[in-house]
């Protein structure tokens, strides 16, 4: 259990506060509360010191990161396993140039976040270099290409309608972190404003247009052979039961996206589950003859590296307008992927059509012949080490447990082969940076803990990935967290050695001196081991029975299975 009882904190933290006058900060923190925040991530900075002391007159939980971009990425995880809105706030300057990295995750996947940045006094804005400490010409423009929108205020009594704005804009589709910056003087000088009793934000509405899905049920009619692909956009969309219903309705084929995976069921018998990557699946796919793409741009990884050709008609569902058809022509329909599968799935006469057939084979015996297809080729090249790793986590891993992966090679593995089960599996594959793992399963569990639901998770990186969240165990030690931290150490960036490798014949600058693991965790306080490949799930399974955080380290070289896009 964490570590925390949010009464106590906020007593002990309002001893000894510095005023009893309310300021601007006293604004940000009413507002989130009434809003349903309970938990803040970030780090204290010079002119964001009216945020935090305005912190401890009020009930929110605040966890402490000790780099920006982990906080960033803590938020993340928080809203992911949680399906709340991320609270981050930032310090001006170089605190909040630091997160930009971590909220590129968080826009790209589409994970709804709010940010309160603060900035310097508000006579130290516009064209004048005052010389002041963090100065920037203009700090909001440097989040305009990982948020949705940036706000600055520059009143108090603007507070709680722009964070109530932007609160509503992070959870309306396409979901995405909204940045907001307070200057200092705002968020001290006392205020005339009265104390928030009650804020209201709700989802704006996104429904698909009428006619477009009278078009798309017109083809899905008609269609022999219709498939599914499921991308991030249909779980953030909490689209699972209609994608369910539809598949069976048309009895298509559904292959999941590394950020779909877990939006059908694995083992279905209509289930290509999440091999996306694998040519066996992009023939079945490019030989559908209408191919449904929710909540997917066809991007580099779901097209199997721009290699994929379908023949048929394409009918793409997307929440975010630029998406569709940013690959390939189709049927656009621009809605929340929620709202669209509904809305096609009550259009839709079940049963559209009995006699599915993709040139006399069934579809769910073409689905179970693509699967073995897959098995055989992986089996054909030298992956035992490999397939029974990853047999073993998953083996470990508890049913409802989620996972958080960083980009490392068993990530790229559990992109391909990862039954979430009744978990969810969270991993970077938005914007590909690396040091996501940790301090977003440290969010998640912070986050299940705060909603009273079991708050166990598994975090995955490599050795190089690790790196950069390194310090967070500070962190986990700090606030208790129950998250087991697996590292799987290669000595260096395994995946660009391989990439490296494959395209020169030799690797240059991937190989890394790295630390003793265990002997770093236990100098944080926290438990650690190092173990064989074959020894990972004992050592896993041992950990999540354990409290507080801890660390699993296996020193081995893992490959990825063979390209499949570059040859048929």
């Amino acid at each position: 259990m964490i570590d925390f009882d949010p009464g106590t904190a906020a007593a002990t933290a309002g001893e000894g506060k510095g005023t009893d006058v309310r300021n601007g900060g006293d604004l940000v923190v009413e507002t989130l509360e009434a809003l349903g925040a309970k938990t803040v991530f970030g780090i204290p900075g010079q002119h964001a010191l009216g945020l935090f002391d305005a912190m401890g007159r009020g009930n929110l939980h605040f966890v402490s990161s000790r780099v920006e971009n982990n906080s960033a990425f803590a938020a993340d995880g928080y809203a992911r396993a949680t399906g709340e809105v991320g609270v981050l706030f930032l310090s001006t300057g170089p605190g909040a140039l630091t997160s930009l990295a971590g909220l590129q995750e968080a826009y790209a996947t589409g994970v709804p976040m709010v940010v309160v940045a603060s900035q310097i006094p508000l006579d130290g804005l516009g064209a004048r270099r005052k010389g002041m400490l963090h100065q920037l010409d203009d700090q909001k423009a440097s989040a305009a290409n990982v948020t949705k929108s940036q706000r600055l205020i520059q009143h108090a009594s603007g507070i709680p309608s722009a964070i109530q704005d932007a609160w509503t804009e992070a959870i309306s589709s396409p979901q995405g972190p909204v940045w907001l910056e307070i200057p200092q003087n705002v968020l001290l000088d006392p205020i005339m404003v009265p104390p928030v009793e009650d804020a209201l934000a709700e989802a704006a509405d996104n429904p698909p247009r009428v006619e477009l899905v009278r078009e798309a049920v017109k083809w899905l009619s008609t269609a022999e052979r219709p498939a599914i692909i499921a991308g991030g956009g249909t779980r953030r969309g909490r689209a699972e039961k209609s994608l369910l219903s539809i598949a069976e309705k048309l009895r298509a084929p559904v292959i999941c996206t590394p950020g779909g995976n877990g939006a059908f069921p694995w083992n279905h018998e209509l289930s290509l589950q999440s091999w996306i990557e694998d040519r066996y699946m992009t023939d079945v796919l490019e030989d559908a003859d209408v191919l449904i793409v929710i909540g997917s741009s066809l991007g580099e990884v779901t097209s199997n590296y721009f290699t994929f050709e379908p023949r048929g008609r394409i009918i793409q569902i997307d929440a975010e307008p630029r998406v569709l058809e940013s690959n390939r022509p189709g049927l656009g329909i621009r809605a929340d992927a929620g709202q669209a599968l509904a809305a096609l799935d009550e259009a839709l006469v079940a049963p559209v059509e009995t006699t599915r057939s993709w040139h006399g084979v069934s579809p769910e015996d073409l689905v179970g012949e693509s699967l073995a297809k897959v098995r055989a080729r992986l089996e054909s090249q030298d992956l035992a080490k490999e397939l029974k790793f990853m047999a073993d986590i998953r083996e470990a891993v508890p049913d409802d447990m989620q996972t958080f992966w960083d980009m490392t090679i068993a990530a790229y593995w559990g992109w391909s082969c990862w039954d979430a089960r009744q978990g969810q599996f969270h991993s970077a594959q938005g914007a590909g940076g690396l040091g996501y793992g940790f301090p977003a399963a440290i969010g998640g569990a912070v986050g299940l803990e705060t909603l009273g639901r079991s708050g166990r998770v598994l975090a995955v990186s490599g050795d190089g990935s690790s790196m950069y969240s390194i310090s967070e165990l500070a962190t986990a030690k700090q606030h208790n967290v129950p998250v087991t931290w697996l590292i799987v150490d290669d000595g260096g960036y395994g995946i660009l050695r391989e990439y490296m490798v494959g395209a020169f014949g030799k690797a240059t600058a991937t190989e890394l001196a790295r630390p003793d693991f265990v002997k770093l965790a236990e100098a944080f306080g926290v438990p650690a081991t190092r173990v064989a490949p074959e020894d990972v799930g004992d050592a896993l399974r041992a950990g999540f029975a354990a409290d507080g955080p801890n660390v699993v380290v296996v020193e081995t070289l893992l490959k990825m299975f063979g390209p499949t896009h570059l040859g048929t």
